[in-house]
């Protein structure tokens, strides 16, 4: 697995768990701990997005990257890649 994948795969798990952090605090608001890991999340997702983005160019639409349409640029989701090369 590239590094490229396995960042966004970090990503993927990290933004998952978000969500569900943030479906448990709809019923349980006053979850002081939950609230703390959920921000603890937020800024691992944050910190692996601007490394891959630093890397690879930006993830989505509203990166304000001086060439915002870098992202053409790679594998597209269909594109079957062996190894590292695609």
């Amino acid at each position: 697995m590239s590094k490229r994948e396995l960042l966004l795969k970090r990503i993927a798990a990290i933004d998952f768990a978000i969500v569900e952090l943030n479906l448990y605090m709809d019923t349980h608001p006053d979850d002081d701990e939950i609230n703390e890991k959920l921000n603890t999340y937020r800024e691992k997702s944050a910190n692996l997005r601007k490394e891959f983005e630093s890397l690879y160019g930006p993830l989505t639409l509203d990166n304000k990257e001086k060439n915002q349409w870098r992202w053409i640029a790679d594998p597209w989701p269909w594109n079957n890649c062996e190894g590292d090369e695609c």
